[in-house]
């Protein structure tokens, strides 16, 4: 619990940290606006003080661009907030949030137990999968992030992740389905997830069922 907490007070400064430079970018922003209002003042003085003037009959005359305005990285600041939202905690503890069934079944709160209970039976067809057998952690928790937000994106409700048992690891311990429950627990997306029936991998993959778009 207290790694979760941890990892909390580490997205909050990291929003803290991304406010305070939007801050001081939008002080800048009107800092400059104040001198570029100061500089017309002044120039719209010296008109009024010079009078009528004759223009040169000349054809070549150069004037000079005024300074572009400085950017406002608005931008910038979105796509942070945005992989701050996306990012996925590899310290993030799932345990206390399983249920303690054999399915390691794990439903978002104000979710029924009907739709967890549904899930183990197969209600919902499984309409794609991903598959992470020899995968790195770091490629694995980027894939996982990008194939749920894409399934998604393409109306998908039930799709399932093939993390393996974990027989070709050093101790033969299922660390790569340890951290693929802690990633789908930490997604907004993620309405339930189960281990899945022995038809469709048992221990060795989970079903995961999404939010409508």
């Amino acid at each position: 619990m207290s790694s979760h907490i941890k990892n909390l007070n580490d997205l909050k400064d990291l929003r803290k940290s991304l406010k305070v430079k939007k801050e001081a970018e939008e002080k800048a922003d009107q800092e400059r606006r104040k001198r570029e209002a100061a500089a017309m003042r002044d120039a719209d003085l010296f008109r009024r003080s010079v009078g009528d003037v004759v223009r040169l009959p000349s054809d070549d005359k150069i004037f000079p661009a005024a300074p572009p305005p400085q950017p406002v990285a608005r931008e910038r600041l979105a796509d942070e907030e945005a992989a701050l939202k996306a990012s996925l905690s590899d310290e993030f503890s799932v345990e206390a949030l399983l249920d303690a069934d054999a399915a390691l079944s794990y439903s978002r709160p104000g979710v029924g137990t009907d739709v967890v209970r549904k899930l183990r039976k197969g209600h919902w067809p499984i309409q794609d999968q991903l598959d992470l057998h020899g995968l790195r952690r770091d490629d694995a928790r980027d894939l996982v992030a990008d194939f749920l937000e894409e399934s998604r994106e393409r109306g998908m409700r039930c799709v399932r992740i093939i993390h393996g048992k974990g027989l070709g690891s050093a101790n033969q311990e299922p660390v790569l389905k340890k951290m693929v429950l802690s990633w789908l627990a930490q997604k907004e997306e993620v309405i339930a997830f189960c281990q899945a029936k022995v038809a469709d991998g048992g221990s060795g993959a989970v079903v995961v069922l999404l939010k409508g778009r």
